[in-house]
């Protein structure tokens, strides 16, 4: 194991806007053992947590169950957030798919963001609540994502949706998966994919075999232990190794070659952040066209405070580079 010296702490470097909320959201401290209890306080409801269908009224929010990826896989469930009144022109659409370092989470935690994005683009947005690990083991998480995938395209007249513009995206370990299922896609050869939004994408485990790949980012939120149990539950054995699937972990991929244009978005603080930039560099030399962003003094999550300004700035290029591709 690559081991760093461990810095004094990075908490002078963060966002005075976005650090109070780390005196309210310590690490997750992720073990076999702390799983349970884990998922079950983050499925609560916050008291304070607003309600989708009052910040964004002109959107509607429908649950299916859509096919599996083959014969005698389970149906997945995703949420369907589109514009209330449909035009006559196709519209684009939006495969997200939510984060929760492979192990927590489910499409409803991010139906604000389905919504807006609904809202401010036009786009049928399909979030996806694919299966978690360590339960359900890769490909079984990308598999779900690619039944989605293929759902919006199998039904893109029914859906009022265009076939040559359905995007792929998804935060963390979702930003993650959208880039396998990019990945996925290009190889399959049968869904084209026009786009991949990746939000500090959870995309390489060899990032879990070093305590820290850099010196001041990993150290809030989101720690290398909880990575390394991540990693460790998606893959069912220690990450880092030989043999690690591109389906599993984007940034293994031989070549970029074919996949679609990109946006990559990552906080300077974030553990994700050497990786991220690696793979938009990656894209950027296969000649794809690939937006970056790095956040100053942005850890992973910290779009959790939204009135923060370096929020409404990730919002904004976000929603900004969204809307620019689905123009085309």
């Amino acid at each position: 194991m690559t081991t760093l010296e461990e810095p004094a702490g990075t908490r002078h470097l963060v966002d005075p806007e976005i650090a109070p909320v780390l005196d309210v959201f310590p690490p997750l401290g992720l073990t076999a053992e702390t799983l349970p209890a884990v998922r079950a306080a983050r499925a609560a409801p916050a008291p304070d947590a607003p309600d989708p269908r009052l910040l964004h009224p002109d959107v509607t929010t429908t649950e299916r169950r859509i096919p599996g990826f083959e014969d005698g896989d389970p149906e997945v469930r995703v949420l369907h957030c589109e514009p209330r009144t449909r035009t006559t022109t196709p519209a684009p659409a939006l495969v997200w798919i939510h984060g929760g370092g492979y192990v927590l989470g489910r499409a409803d935690v991010d139906e604000v963001l389905c919504r807006r994005v609904a809202d401010t683009t036009g786009a049928s947005v399909v979030s996806v609540d694919y299966r978690l690990a360590p339960e359900t083991r890769e490909p079984g998480p990308v598999h779900d994502c690619y039944a989605a995938l293929r759902w919006v395209h199998d039904n893109a007249g029914e859906l009022g949706v265009d076939p040559g513009r359905i995007a792929v995206g998804g935060a963390s370990a979702g930003g993650g998966l959208a880039a396998t299922l990019a990945i996925l896609a290009r190889d399959l050869g049968e869904l084209p994919v026009s786009f991949q939004l990746l939000v500090y994408p959870m995309l390489d485990d060899r990032t879990a075999s070093t305590v820290r790949p850099h010196l001041h980012a990993g150290e809030f939120i989101w720690t290398p232990d909880d990575n390394r149990f991540g990693w460790a539950s998606l893959l069912g054995r220690e990450p880092g190794g030989d043999g690690v699937s591109p389906y599993a972990a984007a940034a293994r991929v031989e070549s970029v070659a074919g996949l679609p244009p990109a946006f990559v978005s990552v906080g300077a603080l974030d553990l994700f952040l050497e990786e991220d930039i690696a793979y938009a560099t990656r894209l950027l030399r296969a000649g794809i066209p690939t937006e970056l962003h790095v956040y100053p003094g942005a850890f992973h999550g910290y779009d959790m405070v939204p009135e923060a300004r370096v929020t409404r700035a990730h919002f904004r290029d976000l929603l900004t580079a969204l809307g620019r591709h689905f123009e085309k």
